[in-house]
């Protein structure tokens, strides 16, 4: 907050300075004058005009005046409505703000003949101040970024397992039977002998 302060304290005093020591500038000096006989306009291009400066109208105060008008009035010589009319013979016009003014003479036929003067003020360029020096602030080494061999793991495929399979998913081959065991055989002849035991048993108990 100090710095800002200061800051715009020194930025006050260059303005203040300026307008103080602003410079006068004669209007058509120093070959000619507010007159007829000066090509005002040329004069007028090879000047500079800033925010401080004073124009100085010099001339005959019983053949000029000095009026200060609108743009409209200075294009078309209009002296009927002027918004600021100067007369004695020396007239001190200070420029106190940026932009563009406009003068004529408003004794009749003089501003027709080229008693018109436009000017365009401009601020003051104050001069620049010193900027501090940076020294460049070295930069630290860049870290590498390599990767550990550790960190790079290589696809590796878990050993394929064979599938097993079991004893009974093994077929004989097709249209073969698998021979009955030879205790399944001797099961079914002693059941065929019990029925046919039976059987013979009951033809004889009818016969008697």
């Amino acid at each position: 907050m100090a710095t800002l302060t200061t800051f715009v304290g020194l930025a006050i005093l260059v303005v203040l300075t300026n307008l103080a020591t602003g410079t006068n500038i004669i209007v058509g000096a120093p070959n000619g004058g507010w007159d007829l006989t000066t090509n005002l306009q040329t004069w007028a291009s090879s000047q500079k005009f800033s925010v401080g400066d004073n124009l100085i109208f010099q001339y005959s105060a019983v053949q000029h005046n000095v009026l200060e008008v609108t743009k409209a009035a200075y294009d078309s010589c209009t002296a009927s409505n002027p918004l600021q009319s100067h007369t004695g013979g020396n007239t001190d016009i200070p420029l106190s703000s940026p932009g563009k003014r406009y003068f004529i003479c408003g004794i009749p036929g003089h501003c027709q003949a080229g008693m018109k003067l436009g000017v365009n003020t401009v601020t003051s360029s104050a001069p620049p101040s010193p900027t501090p020096s940076i020294v460049p602030q070295s930069k630290a080494p860049s870290k590498s970024h390599s990767k550990s061999p550790s960190s790079k793991v290589s696809p590796s495929k878990s050993p394929s397992v064979a599938p097993t399979k079991s004893p009974s998913s093994f077929l004989s081959p097709a249209g073969s039977a698998t021979p009955p065991s030879p205790s399944s055989a001797n099961g079914g002849g002693l059941q065929v002998k019990v029925a046919l035991g039976f059987a013979f048993g009951m033809m004889i108990l009818l016969a008697i």
